[in-house]
């Protein structure tokens, strides 16, 4: 039990992983340029929004040159080359809503962004490790690592929602970090049998899983529900179980057969992955195979932890077998918090989708538009009225994700205690 003590301590190290100790998942300090050889890409991709508005921004990514990316090399160079590639294939696809999308991403534009996917272990999309990992830098270096101190490298539709939702959803990664780095202190302290270390870790997490909600809250500061639904949604959205592009993109000059793959999704955040694994949140067949997929869409390494977090020692029969009340209340408040979250998230995609849906169904019946609401909701996409970016049925997937991790609860007022919480 010693030597395996032992082996648990040095193998769930969180640099191994690509983790970092003050940033979490979230990439430290990106690069914010390439080399100059791939200018072109960093000057369209800073531009995107204004060359949508403009209806011109497919006619400038056809005057692309086709780069080679044999020399992009580091990792953080990958990744900044990967967020410029997905902003403007984003903005290609969509430029013109979901009358008109396109069918094929241009080779000069396909190929590249397929190799420097292919080297990160990334898909050739807009990902939650592009948009919101990997695409902040500090106004002023100095300076606090706060939304006012921070913004976003490149952009999409939606003005200053869509600084502000990809800037709190950084946030919330942020606030996790203890959390994450409570993950190994406890599955070393399960191994060591050693309940005062577990309890204490679990503690360290219940308040990162509260900080989370309180930082999500931030998304009612920062965020229009109506542009977000009406303007910045569609360029979020992926080829895969989306109506509009139901055969999917041809990516040319890689495969003549169409691709289909998922927009982005809170699911591809490794957080509640993690959460999950370790506190042992079984979910069920549907559920579960769309979460199961979504780490298809995180960084590697990122979801090795994950993986390597589910093979450990049952966290929830330590606490069983032990029996200890402060080690089974730290426990239960975890889930607790877990599930607060998630209802908490349930809320926010009722203000942010569920009601401006329902605004933009009357509209389309007829409802007298103020002029906002006509150039917002009233240009929301039908085809993802019930569905999440990445193709999820998103009230009920929710839900029921909610309601399973309310199924590791062990204690009888489990019930009580959420009461509690979710007032």
């Amino acid at each position: 039990m010693g030597s395996e003590s032992m082996d648990s301590k040095s193998c769930l190290t969180l640099g191994k992983y690509h983790i970092s100790e003050e940033y979490g998942f979230v990439l430290p300090d990106p690069l914010v340029e390439l080399p100059p050889y791939f200018q072109p890409w960093t000057d369209i991709a800073g531009r995107v929004t204004e060359l949508i508005s403009a209806h011109s921004l497919r006619s400038f990514v056809h005057e692309l040159p086709l780069l080679e990316t044999d020399s992009l090399q580091s990792h953080r160079e990958l990744r900044l080359a990967h967020l410029a590639l997905s902003v403007i294939t984003m903005g290609y696809v969509w430029q013109e809503g979901e009358g008109d999308p396109v069918k094929v991403l241009p080779q000069n534009l396909a190929v590249p962004f397929w190799a420097v996917s292919q080297k990160l272990g990334l898909p050739p999309i807009l990902t939650h490790a592009d948009g919101v990992l990997a695409n902040w830098r500090k106004k002023d270096p100095d300076g606090p690592m706060d939304i006012e101190n921070l913004e976003l490298l490149f952009s999409l539709p939606g003005g200053e929602s869509t600084r502000g939702f990809f800037l709190v959803t950084l946030m919330v990664e942020l606030a996790a970090v203890p959390g994450l780095k409570a993950i190994p202190e406890v599955i070393s302290g399960v191994y060591d049998g050693d309940v005062a270390v577990v309890t204490r870790a679990l503690d360290v997490l219940s308040q990162a899983i509260d900080r989370m909600k309180e930082a999500l809250k931030l998304m009612h500061v920062y965020v229009d529900p109506f542009v977000f639904y009406g303007i910045m949604r569609i360029f979020l959205s992926g080829w895969k179980d989306n109506p509009t592009m139901a055969e999917g993109l041809v990516y040319e000059g890689v495969q003549a057969e169409p691709l289909e793959i998922s927009g982005g999704s809170a699911a591809q955040s490794s957080l509640l992955h993690c959460f999950d694994e370790l506190l042992g949140v079984k979910h069920e067949e549907k559920s579960g195979a769309f979460l199961t997929r979504m780490r298809d869409y995180m960084p590697p390494s990122h979801k090795r932890f994950i993986e390597d977090i589910s093979c450990m020692p049952s966290l929830r029969d330590f606490v069983l077998k032990r029996g200890d009340e402060s080690l089974t209340e730290a426990f239960e408040l975890c889930v607790d918090q877990l599930v607060a979250l998630r209802s908490y998230h349930l809320n926010i995609v009722s203000r942010f989708i569920s009601i401006p849906a329902a605004r933009a169904k009357k509209l389309r019946a007829g409802a007298i538009a103020s002029l906002e609401e006509q150039n917002t909701v009233g240009k929301a996409p039908t085809s993802l009225e019930e569905r999440g970016t990445a193709g999820s049925g998103i009230m009920s997937f929710l839900k029921v994700v909610r309601d399973q991790t309310k199924g590791v609860l062990i204690s009888s007022c489990a019930k009580e205690k959420q009461t509690f919480l979710d007032s």
